[in-house]
């Protein structure tokens, strides 16, 4: 038995369909014949040619050489995982139109072949007829990539050159993981989930699972995870639900620490980083460089800012402001701006002063929020890209900002701690 559409998904650069319907002869390591039924509705005929639709001459090579890697990859000495590459199409010869209710049989012979590389001769016939000949020249590269034996992968899943699947590791059938990713013992991961390169997945992560929504019915919502992010032991991650937009999505370079859960319908932007047990409720959006700590929880439909710092077992039932050390739990309060985290982050020293002074009208002056924030736009010695950021994202506020001062007493524990 030879299986088909799991050899093709070795070849590098195949074209999006399979155009090989079917193997009649085989001899291992020399010869292949395969057959290919041309029908009216392949899609590369709606434009090829409108009204007398024919094979792309380019699309009959890509069939024979897709019948020649198949030939090469079941061969007893191919390498583990190998790959196959079309190098080179030598003296081809188109001799007739190949036109749908055409029956292609496709037959290739290996020739001269070394370690990595191999000659076939490829023709292609309608009934007797000759209708393309060449020569192809196959490159066969090891794939990087490993896969544990006990690890369930399904054959549909596509996983990037250069990434390791543990032991007992579940892949499901819609899930894309992209080249040097690292999954862990345990880790499942599932649903239309799509992840970046270079990931790391540690054991018993949980990865595009259905959301927690008594209203989700199955239906396809997708996870979206960018480049470069860590999540450790226990983490898990929902898709998205039909009524919040269908996708939940996550950066680059982010930090999902043990026993962290990011619900549905969240996003996260690029270089977050969240502590041990720290919670997204669904619908939450955290913005770049934020720092949740351990155990906090963020309310649903709620918002953090940018350069946020959450602290450890903080409730946040309002949108977070961004530049600020957000803290507690009945409520959670402000304890000015996060200067620390600004500063690592690279924040001029004249910027950072005006963050602080923006906060001294919004936490400590007498003025109500509006009025606060008006002094604050008038006031030309604050304005920059960042105040102006804070203001904007104070007035779009859906479910209102946290904005409540903390008592000296408090502030004084969190500075000595």
């Amino acid at each position: 038995m030879i299986d088909i559409p799991i050899l093709l998904d070795r070849f590098c650069y195949r074209y999006p369909s399979l155009l090989v319907d079917a193997i009649t002869e085989y001899e291992a390591g020399r010869r292949l014949v395969a057959v290919k039924n041309v029908t009216v509705n392949e899609e590369f005929f709606q434009g090829h040619f409108p009204g007398a639709p024919l094979l792309p001459a380019v699309l009959m090579l890509e069939s024979l050489a897709q019948v020649a890697a198949i030939l090469l990859l079941q061969r007893a000495d191919a390498p583990a995982n190998a790959r196959v590459s079309l190098r080179g199409v030598n003296d081809a010869k188109f001799r007739r139109q190949v036109v749908p209710g055409d029956r292609l049989r496709l037959e290739i012979s290996l020739g001269r072949r070394r370690s990595s590389l191999a000659r076939a001769q490829a023709v292609a016939f309608v009934g007797d007829q000759v209708v393309a000949e060449a020569e192809l020249l196959l490159g066969l590269v090891p794939d990087r990539t490993e896969i544990d034996p006990s690890a369930i992968v399904h054959p549909l899943a596509q996983i990037g050159e250069g990434t390791t699947i543990g032991p007992h590791a579940t892949i499901g059938a819609h899930v894309r993981i992209g080249a040097n990713c690292r999954i862990g013992a345990s880790a499942v991961i599932d649903g239309w989930t799509e992840i970046g390169d270079e990931c790391e997945i540690y054991p018993f992560a949980s990865i595009g699972q259905a959301p927690q929504d008594l209203k989700f019915r199955g239906e396809e919502t997708r996870l979206t995870i960018g480049r470069r992010n860590i999540f450790r032991e226990f983490v898990t991650v929902h898709r998205g639900t039909q009524g919040g937009g269908g996708r939940t999505t996550i950066g680059n370079r982010n930090v999902f620490m043990a026993y962290v859960h990011v619900a549905h319908d969240c996003h996260v932007g690029d270089d977050t980083i969240f502590g041990n047990m720290a919670t997204l409720g669904g619908h939450v959006t955290v913005e770049d460089c934020v720092n949740i700590s351990a155990g906090s929880g963020v309310h649903q439909f709620c918002r953090v800012g940018r350069h946020a710092f959450i602290g450890g077992y903080s409730v946040v039932t309002k949108d977070a402001l961004p530049y600020a050390r957000t803290v507690g739990s009945r409520p959670a309060r402000i304890y000015g701006a996060n200067t620390i985290g600004l500063v690592r982050r690279g924040f001029t020293p004249d910027v950072v002063t005006k963050v602080r002074r923006s906060f001294r009208y919004l936490l400590q002056s007498k003025l109500n929020t509006t009025r606060a924030l008006q002094q604050i736009q008038r006031d030309q010695s604050l304005a920059c890209d960042e105040v102006q950021y804070l203001i904007d994202f104070i007035r779009t506020s859906q479910r209102g900002v946290i904005l409540r001062r903390a008592s000296r007493r408090a502030a004084e524990v969190v500075a000595d701690e």
